[in-house]
C-alpha cells in the first residue's frame, strides 16, 4: 500500500450507506483510505456514529449537535451526547457551528447551541470539528471567545479564501477540504489550499455531499478522499504521498490517536 489517507469528516452513518458500509469500507480500504471520522449531527447520526466506530477498525466517531438540529438541542439531548463523548471511539465534538443558508434554526438557537457545545469542549478538552455556512464572521467571533486554543479543532470542508483561513488558523484550527478542492471554478478555495501549511491541512469526503472529480454527480464515498487529495497535491505542487502523510500525521495529532 503506497499511503495510508484518513478521511477526517465523512457520514458513513447516513443512509445513502445502510445495509453496505462493509462494501464501502472495503471500496475506500481498496484506495488506500485506512481510516475515517464518522461524523454525526443529532440523535440518530450520533448513535450511528459511535455504533460503527465500535465495530469497524480505523473508523472513529465524532459526536455532536449541526447547527440545522440546533433547536432540537435539550438538557436530554446534552445528557446523551456526554455519555457517547465519554466512549473510547470517540475523538472529537461534531459537527457543530452555524448555517445561515438554511436557516433551519434560529440563528440565536444556532449561536447559543454552538457556543454551549464549546463549552463542553473546553471542560473535556476534546477537539471540535466546525461547520459554517455563509457564517464565517460570527463563526470566528464565537470560536475567538471560546478557548479553542487549548482544546483545538478543525473548519471542516472549509470554503473561504486565504484571508479568511489564515484567520482561522491564527486560532490554532486545522482547515480541512474536501471534494470541492478539485472543481475548476473553486478559485477561493484554491487559495486557501495553497497557504494552509502542512502542519495545519486535512483531507475529508464529507461523503455522501460533495463528490470530487472526477466523479462528481455522483453519490461521494470515503474512498474518494484519494482524489481530494490528488487533487490537493497539484495545487500544492507535490505529489499525493506526502499530501496523504502529513494531513494523516495530523488527523492523529488532533484527534489524539497515536502516530507511527
Amino acid at each position: 500500500m503506497t499511503m495510508q489517507i484518513f478521511d477526517s469528516h465523512t457520514h458513513l452513518n447516513d443512509a445513502a450507506y445502510a445495509g453496505h458500509v462493509d462494501d464501502f469500507v472495503a471500496s475506500a480500504q481498496e484506495l488506500d483510505v485506512t481510516e475515517m471520522a464518522i461524523v454525526g449531527s443529532d440523535t440518530d447520526l450520533n448513535a450511528g456514529a459511535v455504533q460503527l466506530a465500535a465495530r469497524y477498525p480505523g473508523l472513529y466517531a465524532i459526536v455532536g449537535w449541526h447547527p440545522e438540529s440546533a433547536k432540537d438541542y435539550t438538557d436530554d439531548a446534552e445528557h446523551a451526547l456526554r455519555a457517547q463523548l465519554a466512549l473510547p471511539q470517540t475523538v472529537a465534538i461534531g459537527e457543530i457551528g452555524l448555517d445561515y443558508h438554511w436557516d433551519t434554526s434560529p440563528r440565536d438557537v444556532q449561536r447559543r447551541v454552538f457556543a454551549r457545545q464549546l463549552a463542553i469542549a473546553d471542560e473535556l478538552q476534546l477537539p471540535v470539528s466546525i461547520h459554517s455556512r455563509d457564517a464565517f464572521m460570527d463563526t470566528y467571533s464565537i470560536l475567538n471567545q471560546s478557548r479553542v486554543r487549548t482544546f483545538g479543532g478543525i473548519m471542516h470542508s472549509f470554503t473561504g479564501d486565504g484571508t479568511w483561513a489564515r484567520r482561522f488558523l491564527e486560532l490554532g484550527m486545522y482547515v480541512s477540504f474536501s471534494g470541492i478542492a478539485s472543481f475548476k471554478n473553486a478559485a477561493p478555495e484554491h487559495d486557501a489550499v495553497r497557504i494552509v501549511p502542512d502542519d495545519r491541512l486535512l483531507v475529508e469526503t464529507d461523503a455522501p455531499y460533495l463528490t470530487p472529480e472526477p466523479y462528481r454527480g455522483r453519490t461521494n464515498q470515503p474512498g474518494y478522499t484519494r482524489y481530494v487529495v490528488e487533487a490537493i497535491a497539484r495545487l500544492r505542487g507535490t505529489t499525493p504521498e506526502h499530501i496523504a502523510a502529513v494531513t494523516r500525521r495530523n488527523a492523529h495529532r488532533v484527534f489524539g490517536l497515536e502516530n507511527d
